[in-house]
């Protein structure tokens, strides 16, 4: 880690040396911490000879694939995050490219976790590569905040990996703040400072601002955070609506949402792009059915039954239209879902139509009163159903064959064991995998 330096005085970036008196922390203490191109930092530390290479984990550039995580080395090149892995390509041919190992992700990202857990039990994780904690001194444990960070720092480094820090009296400081210094840093904002640290940063910094609020915005002359804090409340309302409140406590680092652990799953989901465009039916079936089995597995996983499941497709012309419907009993078996699901098709999809991306989300896991939600994938649902085909296979071979899979599966791994439509599957895809989790909590 860096010695301390003082560029600007709200803003204190890395190690306090021994001797130096740390300024008191009145107030809450929030920090974020985000693991440094964590994908690739995990495969460099697996395999030493791409360190201090550039490495990109992503799909295949001659499949439509993307970058999932470029490391430091390649971002140099101008390679990033969700950037088409063909222009990631030419932008640094010489790369190391690995389509990325997801279950070793997940190992590493937990033992960072428990070292946060070790340091406060109030830590709620937003990806599988950052989480916020809540450290605020208290009479029993008056442990100076930037003391906490540092020792999570140079904990995570003993990991073989690095992360950025930021710290302060908020959700919304400690993430601008944590992008203040990458890779390896420490950004502090101390109490008291966060309105000037934020004020003349582009009102794009905030996150809950996008392009559209961005353009209405500067419609109306605001530039920065400090403008947005500043502007009337009509002039909020008009672009934020009920929330212009919320953002203008945001804008002047003054929001207390809470650092809370919400550890109820709203919905389980699984999509998957295709480097050549889906053209028949067949295929989307095969496509579904693996779908459903990786979902379904999830459920199983974490002791959960749905009642509401959900088809997704995008067309070749990158428009999405979704389906769902209402099991008559909660389930979690494949073999129901996805002859289920086959009836939704055609109501979706015609002969003719190329589609990239099939998905299937689930949710209501509440039990037969639960209320279909309006919003599946983060799309509104087009269509309603409740056909459920019965499947070809009878109750007890469905559920013995379906306990021997995930007893394989658990024991050799994912790929252990596939059937065959499945194989012909996942031999078409991008290789692009997901950054974040499929199970989402809100």
């Amino acid at each position: 880690m860096r010695k301390m330096e003082s560029t600007r005085p709200e803003r204190v970036r890395s190690d306090y040396p021994d001797g130096i008196s740390l300024p008191p922390w009145n107030g809450r203490a929030i920090m974020l911490v985000d693991l440094d191109a964590f994908f690739a930092s995990v495969e460099q530390l697996d395999h030493p000879s791409w360190r201090g290479k550039p490495v990109i984990v992503g799909g295949d550039p001659d499949k439509r694939g993307v970058v999932s995580t470029a490391s430091y080395e390649a971002r140099k090149f101008g390679v990033h995050s969700a950037m088409p892995s063909s222009t990631a390509r030419r932008l640094c041919p010489q790369a190391i490219w690995t389509s990325g190992h997801y279950s070793r992700y997940k190992e590493m990202s937990d033992r960072v976790m428990r070292i946060l857990l070790d340091e406060s039990p109030f830590m709620q994780q937003v990806s599988v590569d950052e989480a916020f904690l809540d450290v605020t001194p208290t009479a029993h444990i008056p442990e100076h905040p930037v003391l906490i960070a540092q020792r999570i720092k140079a904990r995570v480094a003993e990991l073989g990996i690095t992360c950025s820090i930021g710290l302060g009296v908020s959700k919304s400081v400690a993430k601008i703040a944590s992008d203040a210094d990458k890779p390896d840093g420490l950004t502090v904002v101390f109490p008291g400072r966060e309105a000037d640290y934020l004020a003349p940063l582009p009102i794009r910094t905030m996150s809950g601002i996008g392009e559209a609020a961005e353009r209405k915005l500067a419609s109306f002359g605001l530039k920065t955070l400090g403008d947005i804090a500043h502007a009337s409340d009509s002039m909020l309302a008009n672009v934020f609506g009920k929330n212009a409140h919320m953002m203008r406590m945001r804008c002047l680092g003054a929001d207390e949402s809470p650092v809370v652990q919400d550890d109820e799953v709203k919905s389980v989901s699984n999509e998957m792009s295709f480097a050549t465009s889906l053209s028949s039916r067949q295929e989307i079936e095969r496509a579904l059915a693996t779908m459903s089995a990786k979902v379904c597995r999830r459920l199983r996983k974490k002791s959960l039954k749905a009642t509401t499941f959900a088809l997704k497709i995008r067309y070749e012309d990158l428009k999405i239209r979704t389906a769902q419907l209402r099991m008559d009993s909660p389930a979690d078996d494949e073999y129901l879902v996805t002859a289920a699901l086959e009836g939704l098709i055609d109501q979706v999809w015609t002969p003719g139509m190329l589609v990239r991306l099939v998905g299937v989300a689930a949710s209501g896991f509440g039990g037969e009163g639960e209320v279909v939600q309006d919003r599946l994938f983060d799309m509104p649902a087009t269509d309603g159903s409740t056909r459920q085909p019965e499947p070809a296979i009878d109750d007890a071979r469905r559920s013995g064959l379906i306990a021997a899979t995930d007893k394989i599966r658990d024991r050799f791994g994912e790929r252990a064991v596939n059937f065959g439509r499945e194989n012909a599957t996942l031999g078409s895809t991008t290789g692009s995998g997901a950054k974040n989790p499929q199970d989402y909590k809100s």
